[in-house]
């Protein structure tokens, strides 16, 4: 299947023009990217089996310090809440619509730029085999309830101290990159 031209495939191409801008080390990442973009097989489709696009979100709280991270359920690990794009072309809104799907927080906000990009392996589930995942990450700004709730996907959700995910040597590498980033004040 061929996917088509669509103004949201288009925006996501000038953000990776730009992402590669404001950080030029991380440009062969980008070069990759802009290759499953212009893949014809639909990238936004979780069918595509070699890789496809998916969208996180590096939700931070009113105060910019914390970071609501998911021990997520099926990977075993502290994670960025996020998920497929399910065909849907434009990944700000899919990092949205995850964030207050997997946290239910009311009165998300998104920022329009990515604010990272990660392309990690999934291994083996079931049915599915092993994958790669493209993930474009996007800031999140947290309303004046902070108060989540736990779903389906998550053993637990917790506020976490930014701060102390970027000198945790522990912490899964891309959250210590994105908390890096955030510290220095990326798009703070």
């Amino acid at each position: 299947m061929c996917v088509p031209t669509t103004e949201s495939a288009h925006r996501l191409l000038q953000a990776l023009a730009r992402y590669r801008q404001r950080w030029p080390a991380e440009a062969a990442i980008v070069t990759g990217f802009e290759a499953l973009l212009a893949d014809p097989q639909d990238p936004f489709e979780r069918a595509r089996l070699a890789g496809h696009f998916t969208a996180s979100a590096w939700l931070v709280d009113r105060s910019g310090t914390r970071v609501l991270l998911t021990h997520h359920r099926k990977l075993e690990r502290w994670l960025q809440l996020g998920g497929h794009a399910d065909g849907d072309r434009d990944l700000a809104r899919v990092a949205l619509r995850e964030a207050g799907e997997e946290s239910g927080l009311p009165g998300l906000r998104v920022e329009s730029e990515p604010f990272d990009l990660d392309r990690h392996w999934i291994p083996e589930r079931g049915e599915v085999p092993g994958h790669w995942h493209y993930d474009v990450r996007y800031v999140v700004r947290a309303g004046e309830d902070e108060r989540y709730v736990i779903g389906e996907e998550s053993h637990d959700l917790a506020w976490r101290d930014i701060a102390g995910i970027a000198s945790d040597p522990d912490a899964d590498l891309s959250l210590r990159r994105m908390a890096v980033k955030w510290l220095e004040g990326a798009l703070a």
